[in-house]
């Protein structure tokens, strides 16, 4: 009876299991016939994901396939009208421990076991209880994928679970792989025509701001980044320069050739990718810090043109989902060379457009007038100086022939141009008139060849300068000063005209009894003597580069040192006066010749800081100088007449001097209204033998004079200026050295006496 009962009981344990095995075969065949009507990767990861989750009566199932370029697991999860990606790494959590282990896996308590990425739960509000995961392989063995199925409904799953849910996914695997292929084909058949429109849509573009624009804006596109720079080399700075960058303000960003990741690839020719920006010595993250971008990876290929010569690097940032792969950075290889043609055209037609406006510019800012004429003649360029000088509108002188504009009292222009074309050689003409309107002006002019790139004559141009304005300004400046200071005034312009404080040596000089003379000429012969006196005079000033400031009646006041300084001004100052002097005496001898009477002067010199500029009111100017040292120049002219001396100079030009000249110091002042004495000195090199006999003896007794006269030994000094009178009776300083000394004599000084003459006079 047991017999039979057990025999019953494997009976039925037999057909349950061939129930089994026909109910997986038709679940298999199942799965077989709804893969073979899939026609898209995403509908066979939806039905392998439902069947394997209603079969195994599991609350939630996910297919992740493996895309080898980033080493990620992929699902597709379907989120309102569309489908979401998302990536893990291909080792993390139980999927990728049974995609690299290749065996399924039962997990029975998700949270204790160390393998199970937790934070997926935490984001979602899903609690993982348990878990059974696959491979899903190859007919070869290789796997591609990996399904799990989560939280068994009633218990925990088994082995049997494990075998079933292992068969399934084998089952999709061949249409699974397949279809894989042919979406990845898909894929690259769609990058490859959007790549030639996106290549041939560039090409066209010729503005290179624009088509940075569109390379970059593609570039970022295509790589799924967040940010991208093309940099360009400047030959010219040996820099690398972009004027857009994506994800940033408009802007031009340059550094130097070999700084950084695009320094590197630029130097080296050589791409660079790093999938950790901050784990690479070679990245400078001194960027992000002024940015606030964070770069996480960097993709950087070179730009080669079709001669093989880097023209710059294009660098691509934070690719969206993991690091760069192989396949970006041949598709960012392949993108640059196809429009780095476009790009270096793009360049080139940027520095020829940037010439142009500069060339223009240029020759729109010239303050001389410019034309050019091509090989028949014809004018083709005009500036707007041109026109200004000409008193002409553009209109009125493009496209006129040469003979038809230089006409009449111009034509002599035409020789000029004949002979350029029949020499190659430039002509110019200096202060040449040119008749414009009415008007005659003073030109430079100035005719040049024009040569093409391969030196064949394309045509002439004339340059114009229009000196009318400062022909007639030197012309009036020169009646005031040396013509070399006139031309160097009018060279630097109006600076020199402002108020400045400037070291100079004043020059004052007067005639000694100009009343008596004015009641023996009368008016007309006083003028003609002033001006006969003067030119005489301001020829000596002149060629020694002094500045005439004015005529104060019969006195003359000029200056060295303005309004250009030179290192020898006191000097020219000294040789002026002794020239004035020198002059002055053959002048008297003609004069006495004719019957005419002479004419004597005094001259003062002194070298201070003095104030020099513009100065009087709104309606009328004069350029002059003032201040302390203006004063004591005037008053040592003065001082002239008290020491019956021709020219005095102070202590302060004397230490000026660079040459050697005859002097002597002749007295220690106090001007009036200064109380600090000064030392005034006597220049006596205009003398000759004749008018100072015994000079160079009398000089040595006169200072012996002066010392003992100083040291209060009264007899001492009065011999020796009494020595001085023997050599010359007619030196006046020894003369009044002598009654200073028999009156101190008499009436001896207080102690604190140094020798200082106090001058009560102006």
């Amino acid at each position: 009876m047991e017999n039979k009962k057990t025999s019953k009981s494997g009976s039925l344990a037999n057909i349950r299991a061939q129930k089994a095995r026909l109910r997986e075969a038709e679940l298999l065949l199942d799965i077989s016939c709804k893969m073979s009507a899939m026609d898209s990767l995403d509908s066979v990861l939806k039905v392998l994901v439902e069947m394997a989750t209603s079969e195994l009566n599991a609350e939630r199932g996910t297919l992740f396939l493996n895309d080898p370029n980033t080493r990620e697991l992929y699902s597709r999860v379907a989120m309102g009208n569309f489908m979401r990606e998302i990536r893990i790494l291909n080792n993390n959590g139980i999927a990728g421990f049974v995609f690299n282990k290749g065996e399924g896996l039962i997990v029975p308590d998700a949270y204790a076991d160390p393998r199970f990425n937790r934070h997926v739960d935490e984001q979602t509000g899903f609690v993982t209880r348990n878990i059974l995961c696959v491979p899903i392989k190859t007919a070869k063995g290789e796997t591609i994928a990996v399904a799990q199925i989560l939280n068994k409904k009633k218990g925990n799953f088994n082995r049997k679970d494990l075998r079933l849910f292992q068969a399934m996914m084998e089952q999709g695997s061949l249409a699974l792989q397949s279809l894989q292929f042919i979406e990845r084909m898909e894929n690259i058949r769609k990058q490859e025509l959007e790549f030639i429109n996106i290549v041939s849509e560039m090409t066209s573009d010729i503005k290179l701001g624009s088509l940075l624009q569109k390379v970059m804006g593609e570039a970022t596109r295509m790589l799924n980044a967040e940010r991208s720079t093309l940099f360009l080399h400047d030959e010219k700075t040996d820099e690398l320069w972009s004027e857009v960058g994506q994800g940033l303000a408009s802007a031009q960003i340059r550094l130097p050739s070999h700084v950084g990741i695009a320094g590197a690839v630029f130097k080296s020719s050589k791409t660079i990718n790093i999938p950790y920006a901050y784990a690479d010595l070679r990245f400078n993250p001194s960027f992000d810090k002024k940015t606030g971008f964070f770069t996480r990876s960097i993709l950087c290929v070179p730009v080669v043109n079709k001669s093989g010569r880097t023209i710059g690097v294009t660098q691509v940032l934070n690719k969206r989902g993991g690091p760069f792969s192989q396949e970006d950075e041949a598709r960012l290889r392949a993108f640059t060379a196809q429009v780095s043609i476009a790009l270096e055209n793009a360049k080139l037609f940027a520095d020829v457009q940037a010439m142009k406006n500069y060339n223009e510019a240029m020759l729109e800012s010239m303050s001389n007038g410019l034309i050019t004429l091509d090989a028949n003649g014809k004018i083709v360029t005009c500036n707007a100086a041109c026109s200004r000088i000409l008193k002409l509108p553009a209109t009125a002188i493009l496209n006129k022939k040469d003979s038809e504009f230089f006409s009449g009292e111009n034509e002599w222009v035409l020789e000029k141009l004949r002979l350029v074309t029949e020499t190659g050689k430039p002509q110019t003409s200096v202060d040449a008139p040119l008749k414009a309107g009415e008007e005659k002006l003073s030109l430079n002019l100035t005719v040049q060849p024009l040569f093409n790139i391969d030196q064949k004559r394309i045509g002439s141009m004339i340059i114009i300068e229009d000196i009318s304005h400062e022909k007639r300004l030197k012309s009036t400046m020169s009646r005031y000063m040396d013509p070399s200071i006139a031309d160097r005034l009018l060279a630097t312009g109006a600076e020199l005209l402002g108020g400045v404080n400037v070291e100079s040596t004043v020059l004052f000089s007067d005639i000694r009894g100009f009343t008596t003379l004015t009641e023996q000429l009368g008016a007309p012969g006083t003028v003609a003597l002033l001006n006969e006196y003067f030119s005489l005079m301001v020829d000596c000033i002149q060629q020694e580069s002094g500045m005439l400031d004015k005529f104060i009646g019969d006195a003359i006041m000029a200056a060295f040192g303005i309004p250009v300084s030179h290192e020898d001004d006191a000097d020219r100052a000294v040789r002026a006066s002794i020239a004035m002097m020198v002059t002055l005496n053959k002048w008297n001898r003609q004069r006495a010749s004719e019957g005419r009477l002479p004419v004597n002067i005094g001259i003062g010199l002194n070298t201070d800081i003095v104030v020099s500029g513009n100065i009087g009111s709104a309606k009328r100017m004069d350029f002059t100088i003032i201040g302390d040292g203006v004063n004591l120049a005037s008053r040592l002219e003065s001082a002239c007449k008290q020491y019956g001396a021709k020219i005095l100079i102070s202590e302060f030009t004397l230490r000026k001097l660079k040459g050697t000249y005859r002097q002597r110091e002749i007295d220690l002042v106090v001007v009036k209204g200064k109380t600090q004495p000064v030392a005034i000195h006597e220049i006596l090199a205009y003398h000759t033998p004749e008018s100072f006999p015994g000079l160079g003896e009398l000089l040595g007794v006169f200072k012996d004079g002066l010392a003992a006269y100083r040291a209060r030994k009264w007899d001492a000094a009065i011999r020796a200026f009494n020595n001085c009178l023997a050599i010359n009776p007619n030196d006046k300083p020894s003369k009044l050295y002598i009654d200073r000394a028999n009156f101190l004599k008499q009436n001896p000084p207080s102690e604190d006496w140094s020798g200082v003459w106090v001058m009560e006079s102006k």
